[in-house]
């Protein structure tokens, strides 16, 4: 039987890179996905690919109301909601100082009240059925400080400290709580990572890139990060809670 047979799923960012895969990896594994993100067009396009009877929602998760909206959607148009994966997320490269506040602002509200607002809104209903997962997916920039990147860095430290808590909180009700913490993955983010690097100082693609990569010499693929968030979500990842997962080729060793 497929790993995800009978579960609902709510995957935000999924109109494209992780996201996107984490959606059809699901299905495949026979879960009925909500596909969440801004861009109307590309969530409808993974919602189609999907099939068997996924739905896309619109949705900007820095929005409080719009994202108790959309697992309140997602519950009565799936018929509940066993899983919730927080992916989406922002960043951006800047000297510390050169930091604006409505940048921090909207660095956090992305990366780490987007992923409050939905998960406080699907608790409830997880706790009424006995059982939900939750899985954020964070970064190795939530265990380990690196230069430029300060919001997004506070931000995904957050995220781990919140999936952390609940992981205490409610672990004798049966819903677990993790996050999986990619290296540089091969996505649109990071190919804008890349030109933005290249932009800044000249270097060349390989130069841009080179320190962007694993130990492993190369990017982590999405399906990488899919094949985690499957397990998590899972009747095998059952005794997982609580847990920060690395899919980074050794860079963090902790």
């Amino acid at each position: 039987m497929p790993a995800l047979e009978g579960r609902n799923a709510l995957v935000t960012g999924g109109g494209r890179g992780i996201g996107r895969e984490i959606a059809l990896a699901f299905a495949r594994e026979g879960a009925r996905v909500a596909v969440a993100a801004r861009t109307a067009a590309e969530i409808e396009a993974v919602a189609a690919e999907c099939g068997g009877g996924a739905i896309a929602i619109p949705l900007d998760v820095a929005d409080e109301a719009a994202c108790a909206a959309a697992v309140e959607r997602a519950e009565r148009e799936l018929g509940g909601l066993d899983v919730l994966v927080n992916n989406a997320g922002v960043a951006a490269s800047h000297k510390f100082t050169d930091v604006d506040t409505a940048t921090w602002r909207r660095i956090l509200a992305v990366d780490l009240d987007g992923p409050f607002f939905l998960t406080r809104a699907a608790v409830p209903g997880m706790l009424r059925r006995g059982s939900g997962t939750v899985i954020a997916v964070a970064s190795i920039a939530a265990k380990l400080g690196a230069p430029y990147i300060a919001p997004y860095t506070a931000a995904k430290h957050g995220l781990l400290g919140l999936m952390r808590a609940l992981a205490a909180e409610y672990a004798a009700k049966g819903l677990t709580f993790n996050c999986v913490c990619p290296g540089y993955v091969d996505t649109p983010m990071t190919e804008a990572s890349v030109a933005n690097i290249m932009a800044r100082t000249g270097r060349t693609r390989e130069q841009a890139l080179a320190p962007l990569l694993t130990p492993q010499r190369r990017l982590v693929a999405p399906a990488e990060v899919a094949a985690v968030c499957v397990l998590l979500a899972s009747d095998a990842g059952r005794g997982i809670n609580g847990a920060a997962i690395n899919v980074d080729g050794g860079q963090v060793q902790l």
